[in-house]
C-alpha cells in the first residue's frame, strides 16, 4: 500500500499533471488553472478525538493561488476500487482542512474554498457504492434534512469518451488512453505521444493496475537518444527482451553443448573401453566372436572392425 501511495502522488504532484486534470475534468478542457498559480500543500492534516491528536493524509492537495489571493484548496483522492464510506473521507478531508482555516481567518486571513476529486481508475465495472453522506448512512427520515449531505466529486476515468482523454495536455492523457483501452479492448496500443515524466507513468500504470509489462527495467536512455514517448519505450522493452533473450539462448546452447559432449564423451569411452576387455577375451579364447559382438551390442563385422580383429579370429 505504501508503494501504492507513493506512485499515485508522484506524477499527479507535478503541477502541470495537476492543473491538467483539474481543467478537463472541472473546466472542460478549459485552461482556468495554470500550473503557475499552484503551490503545493501537506496533505496531512491533524485532529483530535478521544482526547488524542490523530492525523490523517490525503493523496495530493495544492493550493490554487492568484493575484496573490488564496482561491481554493484542491486535492485528489485515487482509487482502485469502490469504497462505500468514500462520502465520510471526503468529509472528513475537507471538514479537517476547513478547521485548520478557522485558525488563520482569526488572525486575518481569508478563506478559501475546499474541493476534492475522486480518480476512480477502475475498468472493469463502473464505481460501485454510495456517493453522499446520506446513501452511505442509515438513519430516520426525518432526521435527514439536518445532515451535511457531503458529496463525492467522483471521476471514472475508464469511463471518460475520446473526446475528454484528447483535452488533456499533460503525460495524463496517456495515463487516462490506457485505462479507456484497457475498459473497452482488454488492451493498450502506445502512442507517439512526447512526455516529460514517462518514468512516473510507468511506475503509476504497474501499480495502479498491477500491469506487470511496467515493470520491466528498461534503459529509458541510450547514447543520445532518450525515450519519450510509450511507444518508444515498448520498442526499447522488445529490443532488450529479444537481446537478453538471444543471450541467454547462446549461454543455454552452450551449456547444452557442453553437458552433451561431456555425455558422449562418457558414453563413447564406456563403449570402448568396454570393446577392449571383449577383444581380449576373444584374443584369449575365452568368448567368442559371436558372443563378444552380442555383449557389445553390434553386428559381428562391426565388432570385429572396432576390435581390430582379422577375420580368421
Amino acid at each position: 500500500m505504501a508503494e501504492k501511495d507513493i506512485t499515485q502522488k508522484t506524477l499527479e504532484a507535478y503541477n502541470d499533471v495537476f492543473a491538467d486534470i483539474v481543467n478537463v475534468l472541472l473546466f472542460d478542457g478549459e485552461r482556468v488553472i495554470k500550473p503557475e498559480d499552484l503551490t503545493d500543500r501537506t496533505p496531512r492534516s491533524s485532529f483530535k478525538a478521544d482526547g488524542k491528536v490523530r492525523e490523517i493524509e490525503r493523496d495530493v492537495v495544492k493550493q490554487w493561488v492568484r493575484n496573490n489571493i488564496r482561491i481554493a484548496c484542491i486535492g485528489l483522492e485515487n482509487q482502485t476500487e469502490p469504497d462505500p464510506w468514500m462520502a465520510l473521507r471526503v468529509m472528513g478531508y475537507d471538514g479537517t482542512e476547513y478547521a485548520g482555516q478557522l485558525r488563520k481567518i482569526r488572525e486575518g486571513e481569508k478563506p478559501s474554498a475546499v474541493v476534492t476529486l475522486v480518480l476512480y481508475f477502475g475498468y472493469k465495472h463502473h464505481w460501485r457504492g454510495p456517493l453522499t453522506v446520506l446513501d452511505a448512512l442509515e438513519v430516520p427520515e426525518k432526521l435527514k434534512p439536518y445532515i451535511t449531505n457531503a458529496r463525492v466529486n467522483l471521476f471514472e476515468i475508464a469511463y471518460l469518451s475520446h473526446e475528454q482523454v484528447e483535452m488533456f495536455e499533460s503525460d495524463f492523457k496517456e495515463v487516462a488512453r490506457y485505462f479507456v483501452q484497457m475498459r473497452e479492448n482488454g488492451n493498450y496500443q502506445p502512442t507517439d505521444q512526447k512526455m516529460k515524466h514517462i518514468h512516473e507513468v510507468l511506475q503509476l500504470l504497474n501499480v495502479m493496475d498491477r500491469d506487470h509489462r511496467f515493470e520491466t527495467e528498461v534503459n529509458l536512455k541510450s547514447g543520445e537518444k532518450e525515450v519519450r514517448s510509450m511507444s518508444e519505450w515498448l520498442t526499447r522493452v522488445l529490443n532488450e527482451s529479444r537481446a537478453e533473450g538471444i543471450e541467454k539462448g547462446r549461454a543455454t546452447g552452450l551449456a547444452e553443448g557442453r553437458a552433451t559432449g561431456l555425455a558422449e564423451g562418457r558414453a563413447t569411452g564406456l563403449a570402448e573401453g568396454k570393446i577392449t576387455i571383449l577383444s581380449g577375451l576373444v584374443k584369449d579364447q575365452l568368448i567368442s566372436v559371436e558372443e563378444a559382438a552380442k555383449r557389445a551390442g553390434m553386428s559381428q563385422a562391426e565388432f570385429r572392425k572396432k576390435a581390430g580383429l582379422n577375420q580368421v579370429q
